[in-house]
């Protein structure tokens, strides 16, 4: 309760940065006697862009390019809608609109625009760039809302992976969190510019709450260097738009997935000032393996409050619940190799207690228009998990099937606050234009978990579970009880994980040639210090970021990068040296094009990461503290493509191909492991998405979608071995129907059409463990608006 407090207190001071966009709209509106009109509603029809017009009647908003449906509309007014197109970098002014009042017997006109709903023209604006996505540096990668409900994805491991190049999924810990691997190791979790990173985090972002998913491949200085050099992904959250509207979404399926969404939007004061976004969600879904199941709920309210024309406060708090069944029971283990046992098999035991999960986290964000040309962003936010549960896992498995199972007690507490100050501004010094970013990053995290208590469910004598002639519901042993009488904090001791951290960042983009070359020369200053399970380390360092970025066209570009991340570690080396941290370096090549003034866009890249002082243990003398020193390569093509190709059909197409493995190795002779790959990766990685609809006549508003996931030489988890079987290869086809309309939706996907059996797994010690993935599944929702 106290930390809730705390979080309440904290969201006084700040606000979450708004998108932004590539062209402006603007415009009044009067009634027919000439009298302004305030309050009324401009929205893009199909999308989340809009206002309401101010107390002289005027309006002014920004939207990605594309072709729109504008709606003007009023309470006792009729409504006018007007087709426009949006272009990067222009005005659109709609001058005086008059809205009739409703007495009149004119009906409302109704112009249909064609939408891009997969395609964004620039990043949120906690990425903090301020600049088109063609123009930046890098390869980053915007997941849309529209493309998350097409595929009627969830939360952030059901399937957000294959609108990506080359990003897949590693661990499946239920649905506890997404461990995201991209460029040869974990990529940082962030929430709306927050990095919210942690061993075993962050919950999975349940998608009812979630506007996009931003993928920046690489390191990215201008948001931290304390991290893997593989890049971030983060997740951006709903807000108010000034639009009063509301939907709701009901979703079931198979494995008894019942789902309900509710989402409003509006106005809380007349003047438009005090807006408002709530989100809420509910399910409850089993598997389709017995004894697991996963209910949760969420609550996301968003308050936003315009001080005045140039300042803006917004608070938002988001409350997930989960609870589900033991983490770790949808492992299977096995001598023999993988997939060995039917899909439906499981180590589950029924009576186990359940986890359960209380994730809070509170936010806010003051920006500040300085100028037309300078704003500034603070930035405060405070998360609370609290988990109590247990993990299952074995003691032993021999070739007859006869598992030793146990249980142990875990129970967490990750706690983070975040401060970020930031300042983007633009300035010309004779013909150079300088696009600056400075910004200011505090940070401190801290977990801690109780895994002191087990239970051997099974004995050794006479007492296995046999999974060949599985028996459930009487385990030899009885089920664990745990001793929950000490506080967490008690009962966890030393096995903490703490870190603090520090950075500063300038950066200043000059643009030569009314800024078709630009040139980006940054640095950032970073200090850690963290704790992980009584050993102390504290580093800090400057990290360069270079970019080159050419612009052939207003639609096609091409770039270069060199950035650098850093990762603190503890240790004892064999030499006596000081412990140096991990270091990564990033270079980087690639192309940028946009088709149809946007409407579609593709990218490619080309990338080297080499990371050094990875410390891994003396092979001559396991048992002692001393460690050696590694070099991994990572190299690679990623390729990217999504958008409306024709009007109708939306495509989301992406390849990587991946190849990371050991350069450099301080181990000698039989030990030395040049040349072996770093696990954790695909090394080619393909993903499809196609949608279809009907644009007009009887059958409008009907679509038709398809998809499909391909991974091939896939590695596993741990360090591979010679005698070690490798992973098959990896083919998932789903496909679905729909039909819409301005306030209906009905969508049905049927997953793994082809009913294959798929799964990951990896090598472990003398036997091998896996887990399966759901067969043949459908899912159907129908969602109305109003």
């Amino acid at each position: 309760m106290k930390g809730f407090v705390l979080l309440l207190v904290m969201v006084g001071f700040c606000q979450l940065a708004m998108a932004q966009a590539s062209g402006t709209i603007t415009g009044e509106v009067k009634n027919e006697s000439g009298d302004m009109l305030s309050f009324a509603s401009i929205i893009l029809k199909g999308t989340n862009y809009g206002v309401a017009s101010d107390a002289n009647g005027a309006f002014e908003f920004m939207a990605p390019a594309g072709n729109y449906t504008l709606i003007i509309s009023e309470i006792g007014f009729q409504s006018i809608n007007k087709r426009i197109t949006v272009r990067s970098g222009q005005t659109i002014d709609m001058g005086t609109v008059v809205l009739k009042e409703k007495e009149s017997e004119l009906g409302e006109v109704t112009v249909v625009g064609e939408r891009n709903e997969y395609t964004v023209d620039e990043p949120s604006g906690s990425l903090r760039l301020n600049e088109k996505l063609i123009e930046v540096p890098q390869n980053i990668q915007v997941v849309t809302a529209q493309a998350l409900e097409d595929q009627q994805i969830i939360d952030m491991s059901d399937g957000v992976l294959r609108n990506v190049s080359g990003a897949t999924r590693l661990e499946h810990w239920g649905n506890l969190y997404a461990r995201v691997n991209m460029r040869g190791s974990r990529a940082g979790a962030f929430r709306n510019g927050m990095n919210v990173t942690s061993n075993w985090g962050p919950l999975n972002e349940d998608m009812s709450f979630v506007e996009t998913i931003e993928f920046v491949k690489g390191p990215a200085g201008f948001m931290m260097s304390n991290g893997e050099p593989s890049g971030i992904y983060n997740v951006v959250t709903k807000k108010p738009t000034g639009v009063t509207r509301g939907e709701v979404n009901l979703t079931m399926g198979n494995y008894d997935l019942y789902r309900g969404t509710l989402d409003l939007d509006g106005k809380l004061s007349k003047d438009g000032k005090l807006l408002y976004r709530l989100n809420v969600m509910g399910q409850t879904q089993n598997s389709f393996q017995d004894y697991t199941f996963t209910d949760r709920y969420s609550v996301a309210p968003v308050v936003s409050y315009q001080l005045d024309d140039k300042t803006k406060l917004t608070l938002e708090y988001v409350y997930q619940h989960v609870n589900m069944s033991n983490v770790g029971s949808a492992y299977v283990f096995s001598t023999e190799g993988y997939g060995i046992y039917d899909q439906s098999f499981t180590i589950a035991e029924p009576g186990l207690d359940p986890t359960k999960i209380d994730d809070h986290s509170v936010m806010a964000n003051l920006q500040h228009d300085i100028s037309d040309n300078w704003k500034v962003t603070a930035q405060l936010a405070y998360f609370n998990y609290q988990q109590e549960g247990s993990s299952m896992w074995l003691n032993n498995v021999d070739a007859d099937g006869n598992l030793l199972r146990y249980v142990s007690i875990w129970d967490a507490l990750n706690q983070n606050a975040f401060g970020q100050v930031f300042v983007n501004g633009e300035v010309k010094t004779g013909g150079v234009n300088h696009r600056v970013l400075a910004g200011l990053d505090i940070g401190t995290k801290e977990y801690i978990a109780d895994w002191s208590q087990s239970h051997q469910l099974d004995s050794i004598n006479g007492g296995f579970f046999n999974m060949n002639n599985p028996v459930y519901g009487r385990p030899v042993n009885g089920l664990p009880q745990f001793d929950r009488s000490q506080s967490l904090r008690q009962r966890a001791n030393t096995s903490s994980i703490t870190q603090s951290y520090s950075g500063f960042y300038l950066q200043d983009e000059l643009g030569f040639f009314e800024n078709a070359l630009r040139l980006t020369l940054a640095g950032r200053y970073t200090y850690v210090n963290q704790n992980s399970y009584g050993a102390v380390d504290e580093d800090s360092r400057i990290t360069p970021r270079v970019g080159l970025s050419y612009s052939i066209n207003d639609q096609t570009s091409v770039y270069a990068l060199y950035d650098q991340a850093f990762v603190p570690q503890t240790g004892v080396l064999k030499s006596g040296e000081p412990v140096k941290p991990i270091t990564g370096n990033n270079m980087e090549f690639g192309a940028k094009r946009e088709f149809f003034n946007g409407k579609w866009s593709t990218g490619l890249s080309l990338y080297r990461i080499f990371k050094n002082n990875q410390m891994v243990s003396d092979p001559e003398n396991p048992t002692a503290q001393y460690s050696l020193l590694t070099q991994t390569t990572t190299q690679g093509v990623e390729f990217d493509a999504r958008g409306e190709i024709i009007p109708g059909l939306i495509v989301t197409a992406n390849y990587a191909y991946t190849d990371s493995e050991i350069t450099d190795d301080e181990r000698t002779g039989e030990f030395s492991q040049v040349g072996s790959p770093v696990p954790g990766f695909a090394k080619h990685v393909a993903n499809g998405w196609l949608t279809y609809s009907i644009q007009s006549g009887v059958l409008e508003g009907l679509g038709v979608s398809a998809g499909f996931t391909y991974q091939a030489d896939r590695t596993t988890w741990n360090w591979p071995g010679d005698n070690q079987l490798a992973l098959p290869n990896y083919f998932k086809l789903d496909g679905g129907l729909s039909w819409e309309n301005d306030n209906l939706t009905i969508r049905a996907n049927v997953f793994n059409l082809l009913n294959e059996y798929l799964y990951s797994g990896s090598a472990y010690a003398t036997y091998y463990y896996y887990q399966a993935e759901a067969p043949r599944n459908a899912r159907l929702s129908v969602g109305f608006r109003f």
